[in-house]
């Protein structure tokens, strides 16, 4: 049995680390390289970050942050927002990353994933989807970091991410995010056996109970969270949920014998 993953993850405007509700309203929390070297001494798994206007201005600015942070952590770095091109993807490696993220180029042009997949392999490229519930509750994809949706069936492009080749698969709920609601348990109850590939959830985590209800099933290898550790560290009380350090919940992991490394 492997290890489960907790990762923090960091949403970054121009240079500050921000967070919203639904990916919306984003509030400056502080800088990255603050935030990712604290998660890193409280024993995080993985840093992921997101850029939240790249796609939107066709551009990743976290080459800058990724190089700063990467010369003092030691774990994983996932980079996504704005990668377009192998170039973009071989830069961020370089400066840094050790995996990369697509999610709006992936939609646009599916056969990128198996591009990128050839030229750095299955383990360097995740995808990530940003799902919404919509009225008639059917789960619609969408891109520019929430901001758009796109016509492609969630199911079946689940499906096709993992026959292209990508290494993991993040889902992320865009009406459950920055609530503190807990996951959407609705449509991971739809998608769980249908996935080959390690899967990472991320959206809606507010307290340990959340947490350990997702991360307890078999086919979950990891947990991105934001808020429940961002709202932790600046003492922010307007975050609903119940925040915890990164340290203090992988502790409480294991003694529901969850496996986790310390």
């Amino acid at each position: 049995m492997n290890y489960k993953r907790i990762i923090a993850r960091l949403d970054v405007k121009g240079e500050n680390l921000v967070k919203g509700i639904n990916l919306e309203g984003l509030k400056i929390l502080g800088k990255p390289a603050d935030f990712s070297h604290h998660y890193y001494k409280e024993k995080i798994d993985e840093i992921v970050f997101f850029d939240t206007v790249a796609s939107l201005y066709g551009r990743n600015n976290l080459f800058n942050i990724v190089e700063k942070v990467s010369k003092n952590i030691f774990i994983p770095i996932s980079v996504g927002g704005g990668v377009r091109t192998l170039d973009d993807v071989r830069k961020l490696l370089n400066a840094g990353a050790d995996k990369i993220i697509l999610n709006t180029k992936a939609l646009q042009d599916p056969k990128f994933i198996n591009l990128a997949v050839n030229k750095f392999g299955s383990s360097t490229i995740l995808v990530n989807i940003d799902f919404n519930l919509q009225p008639d509750k059917s789960y619609s994809c969408f891109i520019e970091n929430g901001r758009q949706i796109f016509n492609k069936d969630i199911f079946k492009w689940i499906k096709e991410i993992q026959e292209r080749g990508a290494g993991e698969l993040i889902l992320t709920s865009i009406n459950k995010d920055g609530t503190a609601e807990g996951y959407d348990l609705d449509f991971y109850n739809k998608i769980k056996d249908t996935i080959k590939i390690p899967l990472i959830l991320s959206g809606g985590f507010g307290n340990f109970k959340q947490v350990y209800r997702m991360i307890s099933n078999e086919d979950v290898d990891a947990i991105s969270i934001a808020s429940l550790f961002h709202y932790n560290r600046v003492n922010d009380k307007s975050f609903n949920g119940s925040p915890l350090s990164p340290i203090d919940l992988k502790k409480k992991l294991i003694k529901k014998k969850i496996r986790c490394r310390l």
